[in-house]
């Protein structure tokens, strides 16, 4: 008895000790738990912290940094003269674009009453002032004129929602501006010398006359990046399917959206250019003539890029105190990437029932899920096609590094489609030179490319899928 009376004790007693030893422990690695839960709490705070200030840094700059372009636009080409001449109703008929979010309630208000004055050069002064034209800065002397001006991301990769009257109402980023006449825009300018004389090296004998024929031969929605690496100003020979549907056709491209890029790898009209964040500084460095450093020894090649080239455009640098683009790469590129694509309406922008039957189609008949993968639309990788396999001409394919077609984005299109957000006149128009007018031009293009058997029926249940992107 005694024996299993001690037993029981040292049972308690051990007992005890656990508890005690667990409470210990417990208390210890409570407190541990909590350091680490907090730090981890601290570092996903420092992630959406910094999330959103990439997203704030990439819009200001997106919307409002020229980058130090003004030396070029302003003090070099002297578009500022023209602005200070120029009334707004000729600035919306070449395409520029008014932020209504900028202006005042009574100027909204005097604007949809007609009371403003088109015809007066001092509005549009006012108006560039407000930070309200669409990509255009100014930088303003004394007396209320400008002195210089300079260009930004937004000029052609936003528009307006028209909410207070055609050209006016609230800034949609990314979205390419279908009107915008970039290069009549350009063709305006008191001294386009620098032009000529960059395109010289690849053609001697070109004149100002010679480069106005050729901007002013681009219309609007369309801007020729290329035509400054390579001195082309037109594709020979238009070609589909092996039928000739065009003859020296100027060789400026569409402007792409800057929307819905999320997780894509290529993402302009045509192969091995880059990710964003490439074109991105390309396009601030070599075409809007910011203050900033390039590199790409592919330009070196002058049998491709005979401007790129003898101009050494692949090996441009700038010191870093004075580099007005590389730091600004990282937010501008983060901005790019979270803006999403628009979404259309069912019933309003695509016959739902139509699309359910199209999107049967997309992944099976049709085959395009094939190229345009669910959801991205494009390759997950190396994004491109060879003209061959497209069967079309490869004009603007070999302009680009990767002598290819990049897989487009499909969503979308509905905007295009239906003409939403520009003028009438420019709606529609699809692949890189807009050489289809509608979706519809589109499907038939590839049910005769690839002998897909499509019926009329069929093809326009896709295009009612396509829409609904």
């Amino acid at each position: 008895m005694k024996r299993k009376f001690t037993c029981t004790i040292a049972v308690l007693i051990f007992g005890a000790c656990a508890m005690l030893y667990y409470a210990v422990w417990a208390q210890r690695n409570a407190a541990a738990f909590a350091d680490d839960s907090q730090r981890r709490s601290g570092f996903d705070a420092a992630v959406l912290q910094n999330s959103l200030q990439m997203v704030e840094d990439g819009r200001k700059i997106f919307r409002f940094d020229t980058f130090g372009d003004e030396s070029f636009w302003g003090d070099t080409l002297h578009l500022h003269q023209v602005l200070n001449t120029l009334p707004p109703s000729t600035a919306l008929a070449l395409g520029l674009k008014i932020d209504s979010h900028a202006l005042s309630p009574s100027l909204i208000e005097a604007i949809k009453q007609g009371k403003v004055n088109l015809g007066d050069p001092a509005v549009t002064r006012l108006l560039i002032k407000q930070n309200s034209v669409l990509g255009v800065v100014g930088f303003f002397n004394g007396n209320g004129t400008l002195r210089s001006v300079g260009l930004t991301c937004a000029l052609c990769h936003s528009t307006v929602d028209d909410s207070v009257a055609p050209n006016i109402g609230r800034r949609i980023d990314g979205l390419a501006n279908r009107d915008l006449n970039v290069g009549a825009i350009v063709a305006t300018a008191p001294n386009l010398q620098p032009v000529v004389d960059l395109l010289k090296l690849a053609d001697a004998g070109i004149t100002v006359s010679d480069v106005l024929k050729v901007l002013n031969s681009w219309g609007p929605g369309k801007f020729d990046a290329e035509l400054f690496l390579d001195g082309k100003a037109t594709n020979p020979q238009q070609v589909t399917n092996g039928v000739v549907t065009g003859m020296n056709v100027p060789g400026a491209t569409l402007i792409p959206n800057a929307r819905g890029l999320a997780g894509h790898n290529l993402h302009t009209w045509t192969g091995g250019w880059g990710t964003v964040t490439y074109w991105n500084a390309f396009v601030a460095v070599v075409e809007m003539h910011g203050v900033g450093t390039f590199f790409d020894p592919r330009f070196d090649d002058a049998a491709q890029f005979p401007v790129a080239a003898a101009a050494h455009l692949g090996h441009i640098s700038v010191d870093p105190d004075h580099d007005q683009v590389t730091g600004k790469l990282p937010a501008l590129h983060f901005f790019q990437l979270a803006l999403p694509a628009l979404k259309p309406r069912p019933a309003i922008d695509f016959d739902p029932a139509a699309a359910a039957r199209g999107d049967e189609l997309f992944s099976g008949k049709a085959n395009c899920n094939s190229c345009h993968h669910e959801p991205l639309w494009t390759e997950p990788g190396w994004n491109q096609h060879s003209a061959d396999e497209l069967k079309i001409d490869g004009f603007e394919a070999d302009r680009a590094p990767g002598h290819a077609y990049r897989t487009m984005n499909l969503a979308g299109l509905f905007v295009r489609e239906r003409g939403l957000f520009m003028h009438p006149e420019n709606k529609g128009r699809f692949y890189h030179d807009g050489r289809f007018k509608t979706l519809l031009d589109v499907a038939n293009s590839y049910n005769d490319r690839f002998s897909l058997g499509l019926t009329d029926q069929e093809k326009h249940d896709l295009v009612e899928y396509l829409k609904s992107l």
